[in-house]
């Protein structure tokens, strides 16, 4: 299949580019991937309005400013899984997008837009009659509004990976996922490989990098993954990464410097695994029924290292008022299994609310602090505690008697800063809870049939995953 260029560095260039794409086609023949490149919003309009599967759409680089009430349309317009239309700029961030509005999607599915620089002052929405939407290798940084959220998403199969969204001091997110209506959630969204960094909010909330969902939409099941996404003085919410709905998985992420942590906040049956939240302030709260909480490395943080959440009621259900919907819904029968925690101000604590957490699994966990107490629960019921390692200065607290041992694990510092296992650690083999199956550890070293407590399973060879830096994630992350 021949590969058309078509280049505005000359008349007939120019000429073509203007052209809709659909008309440089041959009646009857085989349908070829077009590549125009276009050097105005004009030009690059009628290139997309004239797309087709597997058409690449490239702007030239240089600042471009959309005028007042006008926006870069993306209407009806359908790629294929195989073959979508890529709207990229020439080289990432070098094509720089001003004025009030950028891409305005409608209808359309299967488009990629990449390498773009944002400076809008409204919300880039992906609305609900979309699909299969990928933002990539971009670089946002809209203007400093006030409750301006900057991405929200609400269409299927969306997917925002490899892009850097920085620079806000006042109420907003970053990113949000919703859905249709006032109770849907957008499905099976994909968020990786993202550089969340430099939110300087002051306020109390309101400011989170990353917000899936919201207390309307707690119960819809969203199955949104995300994972790998670096997140360095996110300071605008406690929440980094606020769940407010179901069914979703959070893994393989890395917290760092920040005020915020990864908070189940509404919602069920959430899966978090595999994340670092290192030297910042929050770290895992849970509430809602059915989490599974395995392989996390917790260490340094001024603030609560995990809790697992009291509620103003039992169960957030369809009946219920909008109030006691916003309210908290104590954490039941949530797995909290393989993770580390390690000189936190608080360890792992509770909460007083009417309802007290029920049924919860706390086994095979790696508690090491030298201040207060390392376990204080409020009011629990039907609790299981099972084969924890204690240790540290710090008092056990009201764990019961017959749910750890106190024993030195004999961590050791690795080049990346994370306390692991060494040799003769009383922590090797010791693993008891056999379900549900945990098959490697945080570093992806495989657990294997006896396996150790806490989150890093002890390996002498280097470790598959490590912590994020800026050089796996955003714009030119691999």
């Amino acid at each position: 299949m021949q590969r058309r260029t078509f280049l505005t560095g000359t008349a007939v260039g120019a000429a073509l580019a203007a052209a809709p794409l659909a008309t440089l086609r041959t009646a009857g023949a085989a349908e070829p991937t077009a590549s125009a490149t276009v050097s105005s919003l004009p030009d690059l309009q009628r290139a997309i309005d004239g797309a087709a599967p597997g058409d690449r759409i490239v702007l030239a680089d240089g600042t471009y400013t959309v005028p007042p009430g006008d926006s870069i349309d993306v209407t009806g317009k359908h790629g294929t899984q195989d073959a979508p239309i890529t709207i990229t700029a020439a080289s990432r961030g070098g094509a720089v997008l001003r004025g009030e509005r950028g891409f305005v999607f409608s209808g359309s599915s299967n488009i990629t837009v990449s390498g773009f620089a944002f400076r809008q002052s409204t919300t880039l929405e992906i609305p609900a009659n979309c699909s299969r939407i990928r933002l990539t290798r971009n670089d946002f940084r809209l203007a400093d509004i006030e409750g301006l959220h900057w991405v929200m998403v609400r269409a299927d199969d969306t997917k925002i990976d490899r892009n850097h969204f920085h620079g806000k001091t006042t109420l907003g997110v970053f990113l949000g996922v919703e859905g249709a209506g006032g109770t849907a959630m957008a499905q099976r969204v994909h968020i990786l490989r993202n550089h969340f960094s430099d939110h300087t909010f002051a306020g109390a909330n309101g400011g989170e990098p990353i917000r899936l969902g919201v207390s309307p939409r707690a119960l819809s099941g969203a199955r949104a993954v995300v994972e790998y996404n670096l997140f360095e003085r996110c300071d605008g919410d406690p929440e980094a990464i606020s769940v407010k709905s179901s069914d979703n998985t959070v893994r393989y992420n890395t917290i760092r410097d920040s005020a915020g942590g990864i908070v189940l906040r509404h919602g069920n049956r959430t899966r978090v695994e595999s994340n670092y939240l290192i030297d910042g302030k929050e770290g895992l709260r849970l509430y809602g029924n059915d989490h599974l909480i395995v392989n996390n490395y917790v260490a340094g943080l001024s603030g609560r290292a995990l809790v697992i959440g009291s509620g103003s009621t039992r169960d957030h259900h369809s009946g219920e008022t909008a109030d006691e919907r916003r309210g908290n819904d104590a954490c039941d029968r949530a797995v909290i299994v393989h993770n580390t925690l390690y000189g936190n101000a608080e360890t792992l604590s509770g909460e007083d609310r009417p309802y007290e957490p029920q049924k919860v699994v706390v086994a095979d966990n790696l508690l090491v602090g030298d201040s207060g107490d390392l376990v204080a629960m409020e009011r629990t019921t039907g609790f299981t505690w099972r084969s924890n390692l204690l240790w540290g200065a710090a008092a056990n607290g009201n764990i019961p008697s017959g749910g750890f041992t106190r024993a030195d694990p004999k961590l050791r510092r690795g080049p990346d800063g994370v306390f692991r296992l060494s040799a003769g650690s009383p922590a090797i083999g010791r693993a008891t809870l056999g379900s549900p199956a945990v098959t490697d550890d945080i570093d992806g070293d495989p657990r294997g049939a006896t396996r150790d407590i806490g989150a890093d399973e002890y390996a002498t060879a280097a470790p598959l995953r490590r912590p994020l830096t800026a050089a796996d994630v955003g714009p030119h992350a691999p």
